[in-house]
């Protein structure tokens, strides 16, 4: 199926590290030219090259998705560059506390990870939203997750995050909807990866004396398909909704769980 994604400008914030490198290199490969939006530049590089090697333009700008001076000096950057924002896709975020009980999780840790989960992605939307509005026309994809679907004990202060993300997503669909734009949210499970290895899997470890082999089987007997998700799975759900594929769906959360918070 022709996705129509060739020569599209795509914003994507956090496209270094976690679940980025995938998306970014799913929306090169339908010859999209991508902003590279993240503090760490030099992380940024060897995405920025690969985007290049495939023949499509690629721009690198350095940003505090929670400034929302910052969001906004990078945006007008890309539009000077590039004339517009056709899409963005929203992947930076964290994990905040794994295993922490809401009442042993800190003022700071609980305020830490809203600000990247909530605030990082309100900020970028209000950057890129008045010029979409004018042009009629714009897609919104944010990576929420499914934790802010269904509770998790020990991730209250990611779990309120991803809650919030979706409140943000659904609101923000409603208002821009008569403007001919489509605001969605994927909803990753487990995602394999350093962050799903050296947070999650470690502190499973640690708590009930598993093996890594047995921790992340753990996580994926509780999924219907049996599986752990890949940065791929996400990256192919970024493209569905980012779309003209899927121009009727707005405001919804998918998960890309193998099963988990759906049913």
């Amino acid at each position: 199926m022709e996705l129509g994604l060739k020569d599209k400008i795509v914003a994507i914030t956090g496209p270094a590290k976690g679940m980025g490198p995938a998306v970014t290199a799913a929306f090169v490969q339908e010859g999209c030219s991508v902003v590279l939006v993240g503090r760490d530049t030099e992380a940024m590089a060897p995405v920025e090259a690969q985007a290049r090697a495939r023949g499509v333009q690629a721009m690198i700008v350095q940003c505090d998705v929670t400034d929302g001076e910052q969001t906004e000096s990078a945006m007008r950057a890309a539009r000077e560059r590039f004339g517009r924002i056709d899409i963005l896709v929203n992947v930076a975020g964290g994990s905040g506390p794994v295993g922490v009980p809401a009442w042993k999780t800190t003022t700071a840790e609980f305020d830490e990870i809203i600000k990247l989960n909530m605030t990082g992605c309100f900020n970028m939307m209000r950057a890129v939203l008045p010029d979409m509005i004018a042009r009629r026309s714009g897609k919104i994809v944010n990576v929420g997750g499914t934790f802010g679907m269904r509770g998790r004990a020990g991730r209250m202060a990611y779990s309120a995050s991803k809650w919030g993300l979706r409140g943000i997503t659904k609101s923000t669909a409603l208002e821009v909807g008569a403007h001919n734009i489509n605001v969605n949210c994927v909803a990753p499970g487990m995602v394999d990866g350093p962050r799903f290895r050296d947070k999650v899997v470690a502190s499973l470890m640690q708590a009930k004396g598993l093996t890594a082999d047995e921790a992340i089987a753990s996580h994926a007997d509780e999924y219907a398909l049996g599986r752990i998700s890949t940065g791929e799975d996400i990256a192919n759900a970024c493209l569905f909704l980012a779309s003209d594929v899927s121009r009727q769906i707005t405001g919804v959360d998918l998960p890309v769980d193998g099963g988990w918070a759906a049913l």
